[in-house]
């Protein structure tokens, strides 16, 4: 809240200034920059500290806390506990109905409200403009889209588009608004108008930030007026007239830049009067020393600023020697601390809680038998000992239940030999981790024994919570001449076996790789997937064999077999990553079989994954072929399913006037959106004879029935839609056709107003 008051309050000093002191100069450009630049500054200079020498505001010494450790909670343990004397109770203090924070939350709270209505109104003004931009008719001229109005609006300009109601003005006066309007576009003041708008959401409640956004906006007009009444074909007095011919009570959105302003007396006011000296540009100057003053008043000394970096970066030294820390730690566990356990049938679920940490809790899992003489019903203690060490247990169970604290004594000759082994183990709080998992030094020894001398704690601690023993190594070592002792770990969590690897070599992958073996179980493939896959891919790939070898026998009989060809289509069988891509994409036998049945026998792999991730099935082909489309190549078919082309959408084309859609035709027509209406609007025209091709070209143009008429109404004796399709091409637009008519240009045909337009262009 107070970054926001502040900014607000730099947007009130610096309107206030170019209100006293620039608002009459004739430096509009300079103005714009001014104005703009002001908007952003006062967003970013609350952001800087000042030197605290500089600063009108006192630094205030912190006030530092001191806070007690919070007692611990008590259990009944057993052991005698001195309870803590209670504080003597504070008398109770009388609240005063609404307080001073509860204030600043509803203030907080309501000023939000208001960024979120803002925020939506000026989304809704965006969709709307966007809205008429697209859907209203238009012409392209260049760069411009100008869009045109019906009814009693004012033209108004955004992003490039310009919307103008024709119909009500003469020639010289639309020419004049497009020409306005145009300079608009082309100086970039839609950006003006967006930021200001910005500016409002967040400045809603300022009544200065409104003012801003029109002194703004009032500012742009100047600078567009002051380009057009300097302009080689702009008449000023003409130019001030079709103002007030355009003058009306209809304004467009806010978001614009329109020709229409109600500051009509201002604007010709300027117009008129006489050019700023150079030498007043000192007053500029004084907007600086008007910022630094704004600062130096509200932003936050260097000293408490310079306080607070210090203590964020003790804070990030901290913190990294916390993480610094917990990576060391990774795998360590608290020594002592609260345990809450859970007897289920012949398991004792454990939960390790350390003194201090509310959170932080680990849980281990026993068999019942490892703990004898559980205290049932009383307080007592009992013990759990393996070869890493001790865990002394004092509380008591009630029921299922059991709670209280817990200490572990690691035992010192574990801890030397897992070091003398390579193992680093470095503090009690490492070994406990040995204890929960119950690494056991014949276990370390048993994966030496196996060839994997160099072991670390990140490999051995998730192999032994695996249950990875010498029986299952060894049936994977069977299968593998080299690997990593890493790799055990995915293969023994997706329950790889040595019959499932197996399993996988006779169905046709001898050499297949401990990663590709990951991949495949990753995807739950089996043996018999793989051999019906495979045996599918072997008949297509026959059926092409004898084909080819038919056809070579026909041309040159005497031509004898090449051996290095079966060799090389030996090596051609499906790769382990097209199984895995086929089975993650549910292709099975009965797929492949699916599209056999339809006439699609000799589909690649690459067809076959391409078809199944569009979700093209039998029954999708043969809507296709019962309505006519048959023998279509397999990239076409991806083609029109990516384009969500039907039968359906196809046969909405019937009675169009039009010779029937082919496959060929439907991905162009369905990308550009054509639709059965588009075409009848041409046909009710008069156009029997159009063609796909040119309702391909038509609508590439964006050329509507609307746009043919303005052609018509321009005298010509016949319009063909080619004629209007190159004009459109050329931009021979029918403004410019109407404009050369008007200069006496009389020619019979749009052709020839095209090579007009190629000669004045050029």
């Amino acid at each position: 809240m107070p970054y926001t008051l502040h900014a607000g309050l730099i947007i009130a000093g610096c309107l206030i200034f170019y209100k006293v002191f620039l608002q009459k100069e004739t430096f509009f450009r300079l103005n714009r920059w001014v104005l703009m630049i002001c908007l952003l500054l006062a967003f970013c200079l609350p952001l800087i500290p000042v030197p605290q020498q500089w600063s009108f505001r006192k630094t205030e010494e912190p006030v530092v806390a001191v806070h007690t450790n919070a007692d611990l909670p008590v259990y009944d343990t057993g052991v005698p506990q001195t309870a803590a004397q209670p504080l003597p109770a504070a008398a109770p203090e009388k609240k005063p109905v609404i307080s001073w924070p509860q204030v600043v939350v509803w203030l907080y709270w309501l000023y939000w409200f208001g960024v979120i209505v803002f925020a939506a109104r000026f989304l809704l003004q965006i969709i709307a403009l966007l809205y008429r931009a697209y859907t209203r008719p238009v012409i392209k001229d260049g760069r411009f889209r100008i869009v045109e109005l019906s009814g009693d609006k004012a033209p108004c300009s955004f992003g490039n588009n310009i919307f103008i109601n024709p119909e009500k003005y003469d020639w010289d006066t639309y020419n004049q608004i497009l020409l306005h309007e145009k300079t608009h576009i082309q100086q970039g003041h839609s950006f003006d108008i967006l930021l200001a708008e910005m500016v409002i959401i967040f400045q809603w409640f300022n009544p200065f930030a409104w003012l801003y956004r029109k002194a703004l906006e009032n500012n742009l007009e100047f600078l567009t007026d002051d380009q057009l009444v300097h302009h080689y074909n702009v008449e000023r007095t003409a130019y001030q007239m079709s103002l007030l011919k355009v003058s009306a009570p209809h304004f467009p959105l806010s978001v614009t830049t329109n020709y229409n302003q109600s500051l009509l007396k201002k604007r010709i006011a300027m117009m008129n009067s006489k050019k700023s000296n150079v030498h007043t540009t000192w007053k500029y100057l004084f907007l600086f020393p008007v910022l630094v003053l704004f600062v130096c008043l509200l932003n936050e000394p260097a000293a408490v600023a310079q306080t607070t970096a210090a203590d964020k970066e003790s804070n990030k030294e901290s913190s990294k020697e916390s993480d610094k820390k917990r990576n060391n730690d990774d795998f360590g566990l608290p020594t002592e601390g609260y345990w809450f356990a859970t007897i289920d049938k012949d398991e004792v679920e454990i939960q390790f809680k350390s003194d201090g940490e509310k959170h932080s809790t680990n849980s281990s899992t026993f068999l019942l038998s490892e703990f004898k003489d559980l205290p049932k019903e009383k307080s007592g203690a009992f013990t759990l000992t393996r070869e890493a060490g001790t865990i002394e247990f004092t509380g008591k169970f009630e029921g299922n239940q059991g709670m209280g604290r817990y200490q572990f004594t690691a035992d010192k000759s574990y801890g030397e030999a897992m070091r003398k082994a390579g193992i680093e183990i470095k503090d009690d709080k490492d070994q406990l981790v040995f204890f929960m998992v119950n690494i056991k030094q014949s276990y370390v020894q048993m994966l030496k024994d196996n060839g994997y001398t160099t072991l670390t704690k990140h490999d051995l601690i998730p192999l032994a919570a695996l249950k990875v023993d010498a029986a299952y190594i060894q049936s994977i070592k069977k299968q593998f001449s080299t690997i990593g002792l890493h790799d055990y770990i995915p293969l023994k969590s997706l329950h790889v076996t040595g019959d499932y690897v197996e399993e996988i070599r006779k169905a046709g992958y001898p050499n297949v790789t401990v990663h590709q073996i990951i991949s495949f179980k990753a995807q739950h493939v089996d043996g018999k997937y793989i051999a019906d896959v495979l045996a599918a891919s072997k008949s297509e790939k026959k059926e092409k064999t004898e084909k080819r070898e038919k056809a070579e026998k026909a041309e040159k009989p005497e031509k004898p077999e090449q051996p290095e060809r079966a060799e090389r289509e030996e090596k051609e069988d499906m790769s382990a990553h097209d199984i895995v891509a086929l089975k993650a994409l549910k292709i099975d036998l009965a797929y492949i079989t699916s599209l056999k049945e339809v006439g699609y026998d000799n589909l690649s792999n690459h067809h076959l994954i391409a078809l199944k991730s569009q979700n093209i099935d039998a029954v999708y082909i043969k809507k296709l072929q019962a309505a006519g489309y048959k023998d279509i190549p397999v990239s076409r078919l991806i083609a029109i399913k990516s384009q969500n082309i039907t039968p359906e959408y196809l046969k909405t084309f019937e009675g169009t006037g039009i010779t029937p859609l082919s496959i060929e035709q439907a991905v162009p027509v369905k990308s550009m959106a054509i639709t059965p209406e588009y075409i009848r609007s041409f046909w009710d025209m008069g156009y029997k004879d159009i063609s796909w091709r040119k309702v391909i070209s038509l609508k590439s143009q964006s050329i509507t029935p609307d746009l043919v008429r303005e052609y018509k109404a321009l005298g010509f004796d016949e319009v063909s839609l080619d004629d209007v399709i190159h004009a459109k091409a050329t931009k021979t637009t029918p403004s410019f056709i109407a404009s050369m008519q008007q200069k006496g240009h009389k020619l019979s045909t749009i052709r020839k107003y095209v090579q007009l337009k190629n000669i004045v262009t050029e």
